[in-house]
C-alpha cells in the first residue's frame, strides 16, 4: 500500500481544551526558528470518536497545529504563508513519526510555534521541521527521565 501524504481535518488540533492541556502539561523544545510543544497519551485517551460514515479502523495518532505571532508578522498574508509552509513540510515528513507512535500504541498532540522574525524559504522550513520530527522520534524511542 502506498504511503498517504495528507493532512486531513481530523489530524488538525482544534480543541481549545486539548491545546490548553498541551501548553500546561506538555513538554517543549526549541529548534530555531520553532518552539515545539508536544504531549503523549495512550492511543485511546484523547482521540475523538469517528463519525458513523468514517472508517473506525484508522485512528489518528497525531493531532497537529501551527501558530505564528502577529507581533512579528503584522500582515496576515505573511502569517498565513509561513503556516502553509510549515504544514506542507510537516505533511510530507510525518509518516515515520506516525508509524512509530502506532507501534508504541501512543497518540500525540503537537504544536509548532514559529518564533523567527523574517520570512523564510521553504527549503529552510522543510529542513528545520525534519530536525524537530527527528527529535520527537528520539523522544518516543527513549523518553527523557524526570
Amino acid at each position: 500500500m502506498a504511503k498517504q501524504f495528507t493532512l486531513g481535518k481530523k489530524e488538525r488540533l482544534k480543541s481549545r481544551k486539548q491545546i490548553e492541556q498541551l501548553f500546561s502539561e506538555g513538554k517543549n523544545f526549541a529548534v530555531n526558528p520553532f518552539k515545539v510543544y508536544y504531549l503523549f497519551a495512550p492511543l485511546t485517551t484523547h482521540l475523538p470518536s469517528p463519525p458513523k460514515a468514517e472508517k473506525a479502523d484508522k485512528p489518528f495518532t497525531i493531532q497537529f497545529a501551527v501558530g505564528v505571532s502577529a507581533k512579528n508578522f503584522r500582515r496576515a498574508v505573511d502569517r498565513n504563508r509561513i503556516k502553509r509552509l510549515i504544514r506542507e513540510a510537516y505533511r510530507l515528513q510525518k509518516n515515520e513519526l506516525q508509524e512509530k507512535l502506532k507501534e508504541k500504541n501512543l497518540s500525540m498532540n503537537l504544536f509548532f510555534i514559529f518564533t523567527g522574525k523574517e520570512l523564510t524559504e521553504y527549503k529552510f522550513v522543510y529542513g528545520k521541521v525534519g530536525v524537530a520530527l527527528q527529535k520527537l522520534l528520539k523522544e518516543i524511542v527513549q523518553p527523557a527521565k524526570k
